[in-house]
């Protein structure tokens, strides 16, 4: 089976865009433990310690689905070159591979969100009491 230069490529824009989502989730969260730890360091409230708690779990989470999303890039264009060296059977294996990297980074993504709902709720809960 071949392959043309196209079919990766064709990922380039995608995986652009989930990592930029990717970073700006980062940057978000970078704002939030600051204003954790400050809640945190002025009233050592049981929510605030699991929000903390909820919090690193989700940094962990998007660290994974970043090295996820660069790894699956970083096989497209190896998988490019492949073909621009005529290894085509070797750029098919190694686009597969990119493939599963990015399913893997967006199952990551989607099992953060449904954390990220908990950290909402614990918010909502506090609020309500």
């Amino acid at each position: 089976m071949e392959i043309d230069l196209t079919i990766p490529a064709l990922l380039f824009s995608a995986i652009s865009l989930i990592m930029l989502t990717y970073t700006n989730r980062f940057l978000s969260y970078a704002g939030l433990v600051r204003t954790l730890k400050e809640q945190y360091l002025e009233n050592h409230s049981s929510v605030t310690a699991a929000q903390i708690a909820n919090l690193r779990k989700r940094l962990y989470l998007t660290r994974a689905m970043q090295v996820t999303g660069i790894g699956s890039l970083l096989l497209c264009v190896v998988s490019m070159f492949f073909i621009y060296i005529q290894l085509y059977l070797a750029s098919v294996y190694i686009f597969g591979l990119a493939l599963v990297l990015l399913i893997i980074s967006l199952a990551i993504s989607v099992y953060e969100i449904y954390i990220s709902v908990k950290a909402l709720e614990l918010h909502l809960k506090d609020m309500g009491e």
